[in-house]
């Protein structure tokens, strides 16, 4: 069963040994390691409200705000990190081991593609907060696959493996949607469970009540 409930970042869990900062090659693998790992720190801000990342965000400032406010609930934080700490490419990540999110400050004078990286990523703390508890490496799918729409998957089938995709495809719906990764934020910082909110898929349901978090009259 374990097998079935990924984390949607899987290839960037990887553990990387803690490496001075001085000799990390960066815009690498090895790079992103150190960041999520908080051994590299400089050019990092931990983002607190929707301030942080200046004035052209205030049109997503309430939006932002809940999400940031959710995150922080559960023990997570939204980090703004210089493009040197990336991989080629990567606007953004959710480290599912402790529970952070690093934004790319390469976009930050792309508003609009920069809240849709936090939509996404956030969302995978949501699919980590289905998955039972923020305290475990693994996600679970929100919703029934077939309730993502058709050129979501599609576009999602271009760009993702098929071991991750359900879960990549998943988020990139939430990426365009103001609502979605706030609210299903919003429930992980509550004191409502997931999955009394949302209807788990059959997968999830299962994995729930192997782990103990849901009995067979839930």
């Amino acid at each position: 069963m374990k097998r079935l409930l990924l984390s949607a970042l899987a290839a960037a869990t990887f553990c990387i040994p803690a490496v001075a900062e001085q000799k990390i090659k960066w815009r690498s693998f090895d790079s992103l390691g150190c960041l999520m790992l908080r051994e590299c720190t400089e050019g990092v801000l931990k983002v607190s409200s929707w301030e942080d990342l200046g004035p052209a965000f205030e049109d997503f400032g309430e939006e932002l705000d809940s999400i940031i406010s959710s995150l922080n609930a559960v023990g997570a934080s939204l980090y703004l990190a210089e493009s040197k700490h990336f991989a080629f490419n990567m606007r953004g990540v959710y480290d599912v081991r402790r529970n952070n999110l690093f934004l790319n400050d390469y976009y930050l004078n792309q508003p609009t593609r920069l809240i849709q990286v936090i939509r996404h990523e956030g969302w995978h703390a949501a699919q980590d907060c289905m998955a039972g508890t923020m305290d475990n490496t693994f996600t679970a799918l929100i919703h029934a696959e077939e309730a993502v729409p058709d050129w979501i998957r599609r576009g999602a089938e271009r760009t993702y493996s098929k071991n991750v995709l359900p879960f990549e495809a998943e988020a990139m719906w939430a990426m365009y949607s103001e609502t979605k990764t706030k609210d299903a934020l919003g429930v992980c910082a509550s004191n409502k469970k997931m999955w009394d909110v949302y209807e788990p898929t059959p997968l999830t349901r299962e994995w729930l009540m192997e782990e103990g978090f849901m009995d067979s009259d839930s």
